[in-house]
């Protein structure tokens, strides 16, 4: 089965009006934001946001955030937990960039206002978290440290008069010149009616912040905004998008029973870090002799034996089991979950909280150097849209809102050597195309059966068939929910692609057909392309032996 073709452009009325901008940031959240702070002092900035600029995947962030910060700590120990869980796939060079500029980008958010918690003495409280040998994770409000982030870069973006902010506005599409370049974005400003709502922004620059692809999977972390909107976008504009076959499913998610879609509560790594275990059904650890780090093992080999565990007993969850930590530190340290735990009747002072896998991160994305150059000149990538090379196969537990801010700061420190020149868009001749919004349901209930957790040639090859009698069905008119069906269907066709092409279980790609890691077959990374050559096209998968890869530090 090849994967399901989809749309090359979206179906749109033409644009109403035209403005004009140097940059433009696509995302509100720790990169975007980070990104248009630092991008400001080199032209006119503007932000375009899907909801309120504070609704984006950021704030949901609980653990903290990774820094060698600690003098028992350093970039190299952190690398090597980095290397460690990426399972053979992290960029060498984009992890020792992110390890020894997280430290003092870290303490830049300190001085824009962030405050994370300390110990008596003054110095950041760390703690440690799977995959971690060090403490290492600074966190703010116990258990809100995305929250808090989030609060200091919005008032910081706030204050800034030189930053313009346009809310409830999705990008549509992707303006290139004739040479391939970008020269802007439409977009739709929902609520001002569709017409009205619709233009095209000029730009010398892009830079997509965008978050995840949460949204494809039935259950997920990711806010409703999470529809990968960004790995579309640079699909269509032609860029190279890498490894989407990883995605990373947070083994201990809040399980509320069978009949719980969208958005589920997140049980944070960091539960496990101060001291709590996970049990089965008849309150036996099984995490002991999986790996040395037992409970704290990296997020993949959690999620594996968790699976493991509710394939053999039948059930649909586990227990995390705190009730040791007491009243006072559940509602010191983890009061955000503390809350949405009792919100949903469980009591995790005194009960264990079932728990249970569920879509959290994409460590695949849009390929992107060392300064967050994708391959379309112009064209930026950086957050969870992007495929910098730090998380490999899987990501290290509270790298994601470090590798958003390092990466950011490196796409502004390229800029300032000099924005590229104007271009003059061109017209786009393909036909456009568009899903039926109505499809999402079953989209998110096709990959999570297909290419979820557990995958196998022959659930792939059923999820790619039935995508492609969902992208056939009538679309209706044009608007953000059919728009971001549209984007929906394309990342999870490129998302079966690679699954299917990579033979293998390595990291978050697990496939039970090919148990096993091999690092002589497949040592390398998995491009994908949308071709240019019809109207609806398939991905196509490129195969990148590590060894060739050496095109991040040019």
């Amino acid at each position: 089965m090849t994967a399901p073709a989809v749309p090359q452009r979206l179906s749109a009325p033409e644009p109403g009006w035209t403005d004009t901008v140097d940059v433009v940031v696509i995302g509100s959240g720790i990169a975007g934001l980070t990104a248009a702070l630092k991008a400001r002092e080199l032209g006119t900035v503007l932000v375009v946001t899907k909801d309120v600029v504070a609704s984006g995947s950021t704030q949901w962030a609980q653990g903290g955030i990774a820094a060698a910060l600690s003098p028992e700590d350093s970039p190299e120990d952190h690398l090597h937990d980095t290397l460690v869980a990426g399972a053979g796939l992290c960029d060498p060079d984009a992890v020792r960039a992110l390890v020894t500029e997280g430290p003092d980008a870290v303490r830049d958010l300190i001085e824009l206002g962030a405050r994370f918690d300390t110990l008596a003495d003054g110095e950041i409280s760390l703690t440690r978290e799977g995959g971690h040998h060090r403490n290492r994770i600074a966190h703010a409000g116990g258990d809100a440290t995305g929250a808090e982030i989030e609060r200091a870069l919005v008032a910081a973006v706030k204050r800034a008069p030189d930053i313009r902010l346009i809310e409830h506005a999705l990008v549509i599409d992707l303006l290139t010149a004739a040479d391939g370049a970008i020269a802007g974005v439409t977009l739709h400003v929902m609520g001002e009616g569709q017409l009205d709502g619709i233009g095209a922004i000029r730009s010398r620059v892009v830079i997509l912040a965008s978050g995840g692809l949460g949204q494809l999977y039935a259950a997920t972390t990711n806010p409703s905004v999470s529809t990968g909107d960004g790995m579309a976008l640079a699909l269509r504009a032609g860029a190279k998008v890498r490894d989407l076959e990883f995605v990373q499913f947070h083994p201990t998610v809040l399980w509320l029973g069978k009949s719980a879609k969208g958005q589920q509560p997140l049980v944070s790594e960091a539960v496990r870090g101060e001291g709590a275990f996970l049990v089965d059904h008849e309150g036996n650890r099984f995490m002991q002799g999986q790996h040395e780090l037992a409970d704290l093992a990296p997020r993949d080999i959690v999620a594996k034996a968790i699976m493991r565990q509710m394939l053999a007993s039948g059930k649909d969850h586990v227990y995390l089991d705190a009730r040791h930590f007491g009243d006072e530190k559940w509602r010191v340290r983890f009061p955000t979950i503390l809350a949405s735990c009792r919100s949903h009747g469980i009591d995790p002072v005194r009960e264990l909280i079932p728990v249970a896998p569920a879509c959290h991160y994409s460590s695949g994305g849009v390929w992107t150097d060392l300064n967050g150059q994708t391959s379309v000149p112009g064209l930026y990538a950086c957050g969870e849209v992007a495929c910098t090379g730090v998380h490999g196969a899987n990501r290290l537990a509270s790298n994601s809102l470090l590798e958003g801010l390092v990466f950011a700061r490196r796409i502004a420190a390229q800029l300032a050597e000099g924005l590229p020149e104007w271009r003059e868009p061109v017209a786009d001749t393909r036909v456009p195309g568009l899903v039926d919004p109505d499809v999402v349901p079953e989209l998110q209930r096709i990959m999570t059966v297909g290419a979820g957790v557990i995958r196998s040639a022959s659930g792939l090859d059923e999820a790619g068939a039935a995508l492609d009698k969902l992208i056939e069905l009538p679309a209706g008119e044009p608007g953000t929910p059919g728009w971001e069906a549209t984007n929906l269907v394309t990342v999870a066709s490129a998302l079966i692609a690679a699954a299917t092409v990579r033979q293998e279980s390595r990291g978050s790609h697990w496939r039970e057909d090919y148990p096993d890691r091999d690092d002589e077959q497949w040592s390398g990374n998995l491009d994908l392309t949308l071709p240019a050559d019809s109207d609806r096209a398939r991905p196509g998968t490129t195969f990148v032996p590590q060894a060739e890869e050496s095109h991040r530090n040019g």
